[in-house]
């Protein structure tokens, strides 16, 4: 069965279909489609509008269900931020299940953005040893701990720099995202995230009507097309309306802490204020909004 997705040479084809049409007037207005769409901080709200109502359409169609897309911005004074207590974690993976079902990850292939890691603590945190794919009858385990890697959302992030069309940024909430339209596959940002935080879609994702999330953002958990890379995006989808991400809300033993790390009276900065904390590879400058401590 052929896909329904073109690949970049039916893209190509179309393109040149197209600007053969429009030279002839036979073709009109190629915004349309996602393929000719304007990057989206380039979209006016008016167009940004029309964009949401195409992919509510198109969700809602596929899924067999009513599908919203919003495009909320960010708030002022707002930088979010994560704090995650390794002492308590046990390594239970209830995050990453949450994190699946809550940003419409393809089951099929399976596609995970949280990924646990179990550390030996006779060795510290090396990542040399640790075990990504424990698989034990119970959990934790004496004589190991836990450690989730996600998105660190960096104030100097790698993976932005290394884009070489700009389908990555950094939102003024700090939130780094992906325009799934942009990206061209090209995985450079994939090499370039010291933490292992993105990751390909080498094939149609799987996801079925059952499965799916119908509560979307445009930058977020949108269900992606084959051929792109995507990562936590701290459910944007969820945070920007003022609720905590799903990991955060599914955690068993209360490790994990968010908020705004402009707020003085909020947890986050009592953690930060009150904890020894540490970011991951603190060495490469990546500057990490996602911290780490012992409670």
């Amino acid at each position: 069965m052929k896909s329904a997705t073109p690949n970049r040479r039916e893209f190509l084809c179309v393109v040149a279909g197209c600007a053969a049409a429009a030279s002839s007037g036979s073709c009109g207005d190629l915004t349309h489609s996602g393929f000719f769409q304007d990057r989206f901080r380039e979209l006016s709200r008016a167009e940004i509008d029309q964009v949401l109502i195409r992919l509510e359409r198109e969700h809602s169609e596929r899924f067999g269900k009513e599908c919203t897309v919003t495009a909320t911005e960010p708030r002022e004074d707002v930088e979010f931020g994560y704090a995650l207590d390794i002492s308590r974690c046990i390594g239970c993976r209830r995050c990453v299940q949450a994190c699946v079902e809550e940003n419409n990850q393809s089951r099929s292939p399976e596609l995970q953005w949280i990924r646990v890691l179990e550390m030996d603590e006779r060795h510290g945190i090396d990542f040399h040893y640790a075990e990504p794919y424990y698989d034990p009858e119970q959990v934790p385990q004496d004589g190991y701990f836990y450690l989730p890697v996600a998105c660190q959302h960096c104030k100097n992030p790698p993976c932005v720099k290394s884009c070489p069309v700009g389908a990555t940024w950094q939102e003024d909430d700090g939130i780094v995202v992906v325009d799934y339209d942009w990206c061209i596959g090209c995985r450079c940002c994939m090499a370039a995230c010291p933490y292992g935080a993105r990751h390909f879609n080498w094939k149609t994702p799987g996801i079925s009507a059952e499965e799916v999330n119908p509560d979307m953002h445009y930058l977020g958990n949108r269900p992606r097309p084959v051929g792109v890379v995507e990562k936590c995006t701290f459910c944007i989808q969820r945070t920007r309306e003022g609720r905590y991400p799903a990991c955060v809300e599914i955690c068993p033993v209360g490790a994990r802490k968010f908020g705004n790390l402009l707020d003085p009276d909020s947890e986050l900065r009592y953690v930060l204020e009150q904890k020894r904390v540490f970011v991951l590879k603190a060495e490469l400058n990546t500057q990490p909004r996602f911290y780490y401590f012992m409670g």
